[in-house]
Formats: C-alpha cells, structure tokens, sequence
C-alpha cells in the first residue's frame, strides 16, 4: 500500500528553524516529483516548493523563497524541507505530495488540489508563534 507519511512538525519561534520530512513507503521516489504543500487555517491549500524526480529542477513560492529547501535523498526514499526564518503566516498543516515525472515542478507546484496528485500524506501541523 502506498504511503507517504510526514513528520518534524511542532511550534516555534519567529524567526526559528524546522525540518520536515517525508517517507515514502510501498513505492519509489525516484519516479516522482514531490512537492510540499500547506493549508492555513480557513485559506485553501497552496504550493509551497516542488523538486524533479532526476534533475533537481527546483520551484519555491514567492513566500518561501530564500527562506525554505526543499531537496531529496532517493535511496532514503524521503524528501525534506528545511524551513528557516519562520513566520507567523507560516502556521498551517504541511503535505507532501508525489507526482509523475511528466508534469513539470511548476505545474506540479501550481496544482495544490492535493487529490490531482498520485499520492499524498495526512500533513503535519507547524505552528510558528511566540
């Protein structure tokens, strides 16, 4: 059964630092680009960053942008994000999600209906707040 399954969640201070990550189980990453996305409260789920299967080909939001990396280890089978500088307006459930290697990470980052993705995780809540 394919399964992603997200953790490194919890709170933190502005201006502090987390580490997502994102296992895979029951199928291989190498295939997929895998994107993270987020939903605050009340707001609809936004693309957050997405990274290519084999190329490394990487694609941030304009809010994240210098402030988050997202990267993979394939032989892991896990992605990560590392999320520095944090911001209030950063609070919000984070997914991971897996997409065929045929879309684009910009398409893949534009498509934040986590359902038009192969595969995708229950979310882990990061919560930035002093």
């Amino acid at each position: 059964q394919p399964q992603f399954v997200e953790s490194g969640g919890g709170l933190v201070q502005p201006g502090g630092s987390l580490r997502l990550s994102c296992a895979a189980s029951g199928f291989t990453l190498d295939y997929y680009n895998i994107g993270w996305f987020r939903q605050a409260p009340g707001k609809e789920h936004e693309g957050v960053s997405c990274i290519g299967s084999s190329d490394g080909n990487t694609y941030y939001a304009d809010s994240v942008k210098g402030r988050f990396t997202i990267s993979r280890d394939n032989a892991k089978n896990t992605v990560y994000l590392q999320m520095d500088m944090l911001k209030p307006e950063d609070t919000a459930v984070y997914y991971c999600a897996a997409r065929d290697r045929l879309a684009t990470v910009q398409t893949m980052c534009a498509t934040p209906d986590l359902e038009e993705h192969d595969y995708w995780g229950q979310g882990t809540q990061v919560t930035v707040s002093s």
